[in-house]
């Protein structure tokens, strides 16, 4: 069920249970955030990404695994908008537990953005373009990274237009190689879950290729 495509939305129960319990999420840790403006600012991210899905899906429809990705993503981002990400009870934890100096939850985004949307990246690719093999893998890679280093761009963007919050959006924390640190993380995020496909995908041909030889 997680690999189904070409499902009309009415008979797609399991997103429709990951939006819905998506939305809940959102509508909860929209109410009192620990920074408006910030939480606003970062919310625009996800509200696009479901709106583009949206009206995309007659168009083109990704499979429920590749959905899963990006709800686990943008639960992990709401999260990170609620509390701001410099202020997450991930990074108090952490740093009463180990006594880490900096927030570490941007980073841990970051690397689950390479992490979790390869996956679809790979099967836009591979559906549309049709490019298989190594390239697939190869061109998804690089377009994680561009992403995410003009989300770094964007960033920078904010923290001009809105100088009061800009230093607080960007969250570079006194490190001035924050956003290669981040674009990095991604590009190591996308290598594991690319990794891990091909590894499967090799497998499973080579099962299938036992069985025709059989």
């Amino acid at each position: 069920m997680l690999t189904k495509q070409d499902v009309s939305f009415s008979r797609n129960w399991p997103l429709h249970v990951m939006f819905s319990i998506y939305f809940a999420y959102f509508v909860i840790t929209a109410i009192s955030p620990t920074h408006r403006m910030q939480w606003l600012m970062e919310s625009i991210l996800p509200v696009a990404v479901i709106l583009v899905l949206a009206f995309t899906y007659q168009v083109f429809k990704f499979s429920n695994l590749s959905y899963l990705c990006m709800f686990i993503f943008l639960c992990l981002h709401t999260y990170g908008a609620h509390y701001t990400y410099q202020a997450t009870p991930f990074d108090t934890w952490l740093k009463a537990t180990i006594g880490t100096q900096r927030s570490y939850y941007d980073r841990v985004v970051h690397f689950a953005f390479g992490l979790f949307w390869a996956y679809p990246f790979r099967e836009l690719l591979t559906r549309v373009a049709i490019k298989l093999g190594f390239w697939s893998y190869a061109i998804t890679t690089v377009v994680v990274l561009g992403i995410s280093a003009f989300f770094e761009i964007v960033e920078m963007g904010a923290a001009y237009a809105v100088e009061k919050y800009g230093e607080e959006y960007v969250g570079m924390q006194g490190d001035v190689f924050d956003s290669h640190k981040d674009m990095g993380l991604a590009l190591a995020g996308a290598i594991v879950t690319l990794g891990i496909l091909a590894y499967v995908i090799r497998r499973i041909n080579s099962e299938k290729f036992k069985l025709d030889e059989g």
